[in-house]
């Protein structure tokens, strides 16, 4: 059987290229097709495959300015031809599912959420304050036909895989598909077990506007306290401008250095809202406690006055007495750190080729 690999994009290891790796592992002969691919910027695995990319790829500022041109996308996965394969497995965020497959074929989506961009998180990207004008307006007239092409390329998916129940409603809700629930994978054998605090306080995150970290830093910057922020992204400039000399931007870094910085916190800082959430079960495995924003994926991982805390308003207040209560309460770090172990990186492993076996199968006796 014949099986390729389709990804929204290569820029960089966060939690979908982690699932990315994972099915490189299961398929080591299958060919990953993505919109563009930023050379280096992926773990050793995946840059050893063979990548096709499309037009997108050749555009100007594509290393950074990539989601400029989100209207093009659709046009840019559609362009691939998979007619030789019998298997697709497509990971999705943005336009990965609606890739284009003969009818005999297979098509199996791992989805992380419905497109983010035209769907929950459109404010986020595309609001007042947070694009210009110009772009405000065009994704206005955008919007529409984008999320009608979302809906639309659904059923070109024959089965999904939601990476939470979260997202499993939203595939609900936007496709009226249903999806089973695989959760992805944490690498917790890098992870060891914590039982000290250097005094300060960590973020791991893309610097994108949905994420919060804007909050996190107005938050800090009243706070005598040190916060580490572990990422880039389109808003690492503005964010920069914002910070005290009490927070400091450490770019992204290597998985050893990642381990030390979270065996090294006082407690992990999650302001977004997030389709699942990997690196608050990251922080779990070296026994941290997680702040978090209690909605969206962060409900199926963070365990109240057990493994953490949650605020429910995106307010420096809400966020403030979330961090005086964790301040407040002697934690487990044994047992935060088994909580964690729950999601640990065989277990989707298992998952996902089990799940991949049963539906070919059931395929080639229809």
């Amino acid at each position: 059987m014949k099986v390729a690999l389709v990804h929204d994009w290569l820029t960089g290891m966060r939690g979908g290229e982690k699932c990315l790796e994972v099915l490189c592992e299961l398929y080591p002969d299958a060919p990953i097709y993505t919109l563009l691919h930023n050379k280096g910027a992926m773990s050793p695995l995946i840059e050893s495959k063979k990548i096709f990319t499309s037009f997108i790829d050749s555009l100007p500022g594509k290393e950074t300015k990539y989601r400029s041109y989100l209207p093009l996308f659709p046009t840019a996965i559609e362009q691939f031809d998979f007619s030789s394969y019998d298997l697709v497995i497509s990971t999705s965020h943005a336009v990965a599912k609606g890739a284009k497959v003969r009818e005999e074929a297979l098509h199996i989506c791992y989805c992380h959420t419905p497109m983010r961009y035209v769907w929950e998180m459109y404010d986020e990207y595309f609001g007042k304050h947070k694009a210009g004008f110009f772009t405000r307006t065009a994704m206005s007239i955008l919007r529409p036909h984008l999320q009608q092409w979302d809906v639309r390329t659904a059923n070109r998916v024959r089965y999904y895989i939601a990476n939470s129940e979260n997202v499993k409603k939203r595939i609900q809700r936007y496709y009226h598909r249903d999806a089973e629930v695989i959760f992805p994978p944490v690498d917790t054998d890098l992870f060891t077990l914590s039982n000290k605090s250097d005094g300060y306080y960590l973020m791991v995150t893309a610097l994108v506007p949905y994420k919060r970290v804007d909050l996190a830093i107005s938050v800090f910057n009243d706070l005598d306290e040190k916060l580490l922020i572990v990422g880039k992204g389109t808003e690492t400039d503005t964010l920069k401008s914002m910070a005290k000399s009490n927070i400091e931007f450490l770019g992204w870094r290597s998985d050893e250095e990642l381990a030390r910085l979270y065996a090294g916190c006082k407690a992990l800082i999650f302001p977004g809202e997030e389709d699942f959430g990997i690196v608050p079960l990251e922080a779990m495995a070296c026994g941290k406690p997680v702040i978090a924003y209690g909605k969206g994926g962060a409900l199926e991982t963070v365990v109240e006055g057990k493994t953490g805390f949650f605020f429910h308003e995106q307010t420096i207040e809400s966020l403030l007495q979330a961090i005086k209560k964790a301040n407040s309460t002697t934690f487990n770090p044994q047992e935060i750190r088994n909580h964690a172990l729950r999601f640990a990186r065989p277990i989707y492993k298992q998952k996902m080729k089990e799940f991949v076996e049963r539906k070919v199968q059931q395929h080639l006796l229809v």
